[in-house]
């Protein structure tokens, strides 16, 4: 046990192994992921101006957009950059203090996104179900307290799974299979049973899932009743355009980050695993500001507005 301690605290650094360790690969995907991540800043720092240049988006529906389009920006910026050094680095190497804040801040903006995305769901329920009543019921105060619960949430989440992470003993062996510091595969480090950091993990997953998963289904659940009782097809289609980019952004993130934590038995899962946290960390945050721009006429005009200010 000693000397199980003695090498916990003396690991220092920590070898990411990467997407994949062929060598061949590295400089492609290199160039594929900056593109992915010149695509995510550009699209979601131009979604967040947007937002603010223009006064008819200055709703809540635009105020929940803009703080998801805020979160999906720094959470690929806190896994994005590491990663494309590690394609052109010999030894892709993070130390033990840079693990842990990576660690925090990915579980903090993934957890705030889950609840960001609950809020959304909500505001599209009052907006469709109590439309005479939607300023009274998401009320600047309201948004306000929903996000400000939302970052809570997500910081006490990641603080939760950051100071159980930081008590775990490591062995010798400090490579990560993955590409960036996540639970389970620094889990596997350990030299000391895991069983509660699994079980808290676990726990803290499950509320967060289990919440904004029931709230997200219930208040569509409603929506879609209310939109069957709209007899005009424009109402139905009105309705159904402005749920429509909230729902395809909810189905892959979550589908994507259940199918990354699936704990895996073989290598073919742990590949599968890497695949997966691709989608949901990389390409979620690269989709969701064109999948918001292309499906509304709102972004559309806002946008055609802002160039013609900027070409005069």
């Amino acid at each position: 046990m000693q000397m199980a301690m003695e090498n916990g605290s003396s690991v220092t650094e920590f070898i990411l192994m990467g997407l994949t360790d062929q060598p061949e690969f590295q400089l492609p995907l290199f160039f594929l992921f900056l593109v992915n991540y010149i695509v995510t800043v550009v699209g979601n720092l131009s979604l967040m101006n947007l937002i603010c240049l223009n006064s008819h988006l200055h709703t809540p529906m635009y105020f929940f957009l803009f703080n998801l389009s805020f979160i999906d920006f720094c959470y690929s910026f806190v896994i994005t950059p590491k990663m494309l050094i590690g394609f052109v680095s010999e030894r892709n190497i993070i130390s033990f203090s840079g693990c842990m804040t990576q660690l925090f801040f990915f579980c903090f903006f993934v957890h705030s996104e889950c609840y960001v995305l609950t809020a959304m769901a909500c505001d599209r329920y009052v907006a469709i179900c109590q439309p005479l009543l939607y300023t009274v019921r998401m009320s600047p105060r309201t948004c306000s307290l929903l996000m400000s619960g939302s970052y809570m949430m997500g910081f006490s989440g990641a603080l939760i799974h950051a100071g159980c992470m930081i008590n775990v003993v490591f062995c010798d062996f400090n490579t990560i299979n993955h590409y960036m510091c996540e639970i389970f595969p620094l889990l596997q480090l350990s030299c000391s049973s895991t069983y509660a950091n699994e079980l808290v993990t676990s726990v803290v997953v499950s509320t967060v899932i289990i919440l904004s998963s029931s709230v997200i289904l219930v208040s569509y659940a409603l929506v879609l009743c209310n939109i069957i009782h709209i007899s005009s097809a424009k109402g139905w289609s009105k309705a159904m355009s402005t749920c429509g980019s909230h729902i395809t952004t909810v189905v892959i993130f979550y589908v994507s980050g259940l199918l990354a934590h699936i704990k895996p038995s073989s290598t073919g899962a742990v590949s599968q695993g890497k695949f997966f946290s691709v989608v949901y960390t990389l390409l979620v945050p690269m989709l969701n500001p064109l999948i918001y721009s292309l499906r509304n006429k709102d972004v559309k005009l806002a946008l055609k507005r802002t160039l013609k200010r900027i070409t005069n």
